[in-house]
């Protein structure tokens, strides 16, 4: 069985509201830089729970689960 793979924000959403998981870590990357990518003219991520994050500290704070 293949397995599911879910990236979780700095504040525990899922990256894109309609796709719960990914089928692939191809795909979750190419997720990840679109959605990082949403954040470069503001040059940071917000989060509720560790304020303002560098976007090149922002994939440490975001949370990968295998379901």
């Amino acid at each position: 069985m293949a397995k599911k793979i879910q990236i979780l924000s700095p504040d525990g959403f899922t990256l894109e509201r309609d796709v719960p998981y990914y089928k692939s870590h191809r795909a979750a990357a190419e997720a990840f830089a679109k959605w990082k990518k949403g954040y470069e003219t503001q040059g940071y991520y917000s989060s509720v729970k560790y304020g303002r994050i560098h976007l090149s500290d922002l994939e440490d704070y975001c949370q990968l689960n295998y379901l």
